[in-house]
């Protein structure tokens, strides 16, 4: 016996049934499919059961405003790289500032000239990632996406492609467009 009147309904057609009514309950449905996925995906990524469960919500909730925005070809194969863009940008957040932390505490011992000179690079450093993000968030939809996948997922043009639903073409030109803006924003900033 079926579980729902969904059971028939592709990931794919509940997406664009979203996008077309932006009714919540086909966004529910896709949450009830792939909860297990992106919880396990996340659990693998950030090691630990309650950042992964944190996660897990957090990426949903993005997809609502994600889900709008994006021409979706394969809808599992395109949210596993979201989990997996959304996990390594935590993880990185996450990494950083342990290592900042570690560092601090390793050079709290040394002479103080070096420790100011220590905290300025590594504030240096916090500052161009910050704005390394915030340009990546200038960046209109497609480039955003391709750029992530690209550089942090380190996924291929052809995966991209599959991923995206774009043509080769369209990936190369979504980086390298996304790549000059970036550095557009970057020297201004």
């Amino acid at each position: 016996m079926s579980r729902n009147k969904y059971d028939s309904v592709s990931d794919e057609e509940l997406v664009e049934m979203f996008k077309n009514s932006h009714d919540n309950l086909y966004m529910g449905e896709l949450y009830i499919r792939y909860t297990d996925l992106v919880f396990g995906v996340c659990l693998k990524y950030l090691q630990s059961k309650e950042d992964a469960q944190d996660a897990t919500m957090q990426i949903f909730e993005k997809l609502i405003f994600e889900l709008k925005k994006h021409q979706i070809a394969t809808f599992k194969p395109w949210l596993h790289t979201v989990v997996k863009n959304y996990c390594m940008m935590e993880f990185r957040k996450t990494s950083s500032f342990q290592k900042s932390e570690k560092e601090f505490k390793c050079n709290a011992v040394s002479v103080e000239k070096e420790q100011d000179v220590h905290l300025s690079d590594q504030h240096d450093k916090e500052m161009v990632l910050q704005q390394l993000e915030h340009g990546i968030e200038s960046l209109n939809a497609e480039q955003q996406d391709c750029i992530k996948m690209f550089y942090i997922g380190e996924m291929s043009y052809k995966e991209i492609a599959a991923s995206t639903g774009f043509s080769m073409n369209e990936v190369k030109s979504h980086i390298q467009n996304g790549k000059r803006n970036l550095k557009n924003y970057l020297t201004k900033q």
